[in-house]
């Protein structure tokens, strides 16, 4: 007993690192442990930023994979740092939306789905530990292309086989550098020997004597140099250097091309990991083992990689290490769809969305999840779909339908746990509830302060609350404020009293609230006031720095759209003063420019600009007689 319970923490935990190292080396691969139904402890419109999970660089250019940060998940949060962003995967869209499609999408049960894994098994057996033989090895590396005809395939299988051709292509070429450094080496012996043999201290002092006899009878002795062996010597250990270079040069080349094709070979490999096609994993290392058969496993990544494979799965990275991940995946995913199946007997649907959602998490591919039934997938996707308006209602704050999703849920999934969206439910409602009461005793108090910032905030909690409304009637209808704002609003408007209905706002957004017309007036007249406001506050600030031709400018845009307003009035007229040669010597300008004087309305528009250079009028006016002196084209 205590032997089992040991083997199964020790797959528990296998299970965990496996998930993690899925989740951690793509970044894209997010854990769905928790990732339907329940709803968050608070529901923004996008997840909160959060401390880095644990595990995280907390240094930016410590670490580079992929992006700024190596990509960790912290299971206790379920969220995803990567890239100097936080995900909650409970609301990730983008699976979300994968998950879905694969519910609704029908199961691979054709004829061809199953002539496709056919193959696959067919290789997979072929290279099986102990029956990869040669014959076996070609005869699994043919069935390669046939299974990338395959649309399943993404062509993958291609990829292997070329993957494969490509080793088998640099052996021969190390075949070649073999033999090129056999007969090299010949050729280094007979270099050593003529080094070895060559005698240096006799034949510098050898001489050769010839004798020659005259007409005379005389005997003539002439002595010269031999040819020494020396040179002899020197060229044998040139050719022996030459020799000895060119063998380390194939010797390297060698091991170049090997460790070249290891590369490319186990890049392949971790990519078909990181894209979750396990079986192709383990048809690549089984591979891998057949062509290289040198013992060497170890991968070859980079630093990065390394730590981050060594920090989610706890052993160093090795071929062996991504054979046995791929197949816990394999194992992991055929019990997740176990376990969908029995809980959607027991009709415990919430659990068994979660455990298929976990399943097609790790292994999208995996064929006992191309094959489950698209009936069985329909249920989950009910119940998905279900979850996401219950999330989205509760985003947009519409409780009352959020209830009734509430009640429909708990029926199809007994195990659907509505705890936190109904205590949430409720304590809006309270709030809501609470707002409103305040905002009826401020209507009583005539306090229409109060009155507005309650009413905004029952609006906040419950935007739909049919209380809201019903309640902001009966306050308006006491003392008759709504009707005598309402016909106040319509007076102000008439008068083009806009100054009046902007600094009295509060009261006649409320008033209005129930008259979609008067709200669009309203609104209208809110925008123009405020821009006119940022029009005297500007210019109030250039009157400070005594800029009175600027002041003057900055109201003199907006008096034409607002002439009856008082203040603007006022300080226009203050301003006109302040700034009185400039505003005499544009208006000037203008008035030529009206009675078509070209060249002296141009010159008081060019001694306004020179009077205030930042002018806007007197640009403008530069600029329109400048293309009738000139005409464009």
């Amino acid at each position: 007993m205590k032997g089992n319970a040991e083997r199964g923490a020790r797959n528990a935990e296998r299970g965990n690192r496996l998930r993690r190292w899925i989740v951690g080396i793509g970044g894209s691969t997010l854990a769905a442990t928790r990732l339907f139904a329940q709803v968050p402890d608070a529901v923004p419109s996008s997840a909160p930023a959060a401390p880095p999970a644990k595990g995280a660089p907390a240094k930016s250019g410590e670490s580079k994979f992929l992006g700024k940060d190596v990509p960790a998940f912290d299971p206790g949060t379920e969220l995803l740092t990567w890239d100097g962003k936080t995900w909650n995967v409970n609301n990730n869209r983008l699976f979300q939306a994968r998950f879905e499609k694969y519910l609704s999408a029908p199961e691979e049960v054709s004829a061809e789905a199953k002539q496709y894994q056919a193959i696959i098994n067919e290789i997979l057996n072929r290279l099986a530990p102990g029956n990869a033989t040669t014959a076996n090895i070609d005869l699994a590396f043919k069935y390669l292309p046939q299974a990338s005809r395959y649309d399943i395939d993404a062509r993958l299988g291609s990829a292997l086989a070329d993957a494969v051709y490509t080793v088998w292509v640099a052996q021969r070429q190390q075949n070649r550098l073999t033999a090129a450094n056999e007969a090299l080496r010949y050729a280094r012996h007979g270099a050593y020997f003529r080094v070895a043999t060559s005698d240096t201290g006799s034949a510098l002092e050898e001489t050769k004597t010839t004798s020659t006899k005259t007409k005379s009878g005389n005997e003539t002795k002439t002595a010269t140099d031999t040819v020494k062996s020396a040179t002899r010597q020197g060229r044998a250990a040139m050719e022996l250097a030459e020799l000895e270079a060119a063998i380390k040069a194939n010797d390297a080349r060698k091991v170049l091309s090997e460790i070249q094709v290891k590369v490319e070979f186990q890049a392949l490999i971790v990519q078909f990991f990181m894209q979750r096609r396990f079986q192709h994993v383990l048809m690549a290392t089984r591979f891998y083992r057949a062509v290289f058969t040198d013992g060497d496993s170890k991968l070859n990544l980079g630093k990065d990689a390394t730590e981050l494979f060594q920090k989610t799965t706890g052993v160093p990275p090795t071929i062996s290490v991504l054979d046995s991940l791929a197949n816990e995946a394999l194992r992991d995913v055929r019990e997740g769809v176990k376990a969908y199946e029995f809980l959607l007997e027991k009709n415990e649907l919430e659990s068994a969305t979660k455990r298929l959602a976990e399943a097609f998490t790790v292994g999208e591919w995996v064929p006992e999840i191309r094959t489950l039934a698209r009936e069985k997938k329909r249920q989950a996707l009910g119940f998905v779909q279900k979850s996401n308006q219950l999330l989205s209602s509760l985003e947009a704050k519409d409780y009352a339908k959020a209830e009734g999703l509430l009640e429909e849920l708990a029926k199809v999934a007994k195990d659907f746990d509505g705890t936190k969206p109904r205590a949430l439910i409720e304590s809006s409602r309270r709030g809501a509830a609470l707002h409103l009461a305040s905002a009826r005793n401020a209507a009583i108090r005539s306090d229409e302060k109060t009155l507005k910032e309650e009413i905004a905030a029952a609006a906040e909690l419950w935007p739909l609350n049919p209380a809201l409304a019903e309640v902001s009637q009966k306050i308006f209808d006491q003392g008759d404020l709504h009707q005598k704002a309402v016909s106040d609003f319509d007076q102000l408007l008439g008068q083009k009293n806009y100054r009046q209905i902007f600094e009295n706002n509060a009261r006649f957004i409320a008033a209005l609230a129930f008259y979609p017309e008067k709200q669009k007036q309203l609104q209208d007249v809110l925008q123009n006031m405020q821009r006119l406001e940022g029009a005297i506050l500007r210019a109030d600030e250039m009157a400070r720095q005594s800029n009175y031709a600027g002041a003057w400018e900055s109201v003199e845009k907006v008096a034409g759209d607002f002439p009856d307003d008082s203040k603007l009035n006022q300080l226009r007229a203050n301003f006109t003063t302040q700034a009185a040669d400039f505003v005499r010597t544009l208006r000037s300008a203008q008035e030529l420019e009206k009675k078509e004087q070209v060249g002296s309305s141009l010159a008081r528009f060019l001694q306004a600009k020179k009077l205030y250079p930042q002018s806007d009028f007197a640009s403008d006016g530069i600029e329109r007689l400048a293309k009738k002196i000139v005409p464009e084209g």
